[in-house]
């Protein structure tokens, strides 16, 4: 683990595309912040700072981008990681959750045995826009018997109410960047 991180504004890192993938769309790219070994130790930290009191015994990340914030969530935490991913990418026995995208739906799953009944799961992603994808990894661990401690968003797009949906389900939900009508 590297040093604790100075206090940085990831607004300042996190790359802005307009119109893209499409006309009206403001992406928002994390890409520049994974490539930051100290905006890495900052994510850790301050997601330290709001989950450490809480017993978790696994970080789910779901894919892809979250792949990369849970991994670094669980190491500054002393947990494993847990990898939610898109429908045939994991082997053996899965479970499969279905949920709506913007054109249409998609499938995540989970290994069956990823995680032992009420084992408490921090689920972590780059960013919460309509919540649908949050929504389902959150069934697939309740599913298989584990309890959804919160979810850990490096960006969240308000407007979308995506963490709002989650905080109504009863989840708490923490942000380090949101993002309003920007």
């Amino acid at each position: 683990m590297g040093a604790k991180a100075k206090q940085l504004d990831l607004r300042d890192i996190i790359g802005n595309y307009p119109d893209f993938p499409k006309p009206g769309i403001m992406f928002r790219d994390i890409n520049p912040v994974f490539r930051r070994n100290d905006a890495l130790n900052y994510i850790a930290d301050e997601f330290h700072r709001l989950y450490g009191k809480a017993k978790i015994d696994a970080v789910a990340g779901i894919e892809a981008r979250g792949f990369v914030t849970a991994t670094a969530l669980a190491m500054k935490l002393g947990t494993g990681v847990i990898m939610i991913r898109k429908a045939g990418k994991l082997p053996g026995k899965t479970i499969k959750k279905s949920y709506d995208i913007e054109y249409g739906s998609a499938i995540m799953e989970l290994q069956h045995n990823a995680l032992g009944k009420g084992k408490n799961i921090l689920i972590a992603d780059d960013l919460i826009a309509t919540g649908g994808t949050a929504v389902a990894a959150s069934q697939l661990i309740e599913e298989v018997g584990g309890k959804v401690v919160g979810f850990a968003f490096i960006i969240e797009l308000t407007d979308l109410h995506g963490a709002d949906r989650l905080r109504k389900m009863g989840y708490k939900v923490q942000s380090l960047v949101t993002y309003h009508g920007e």
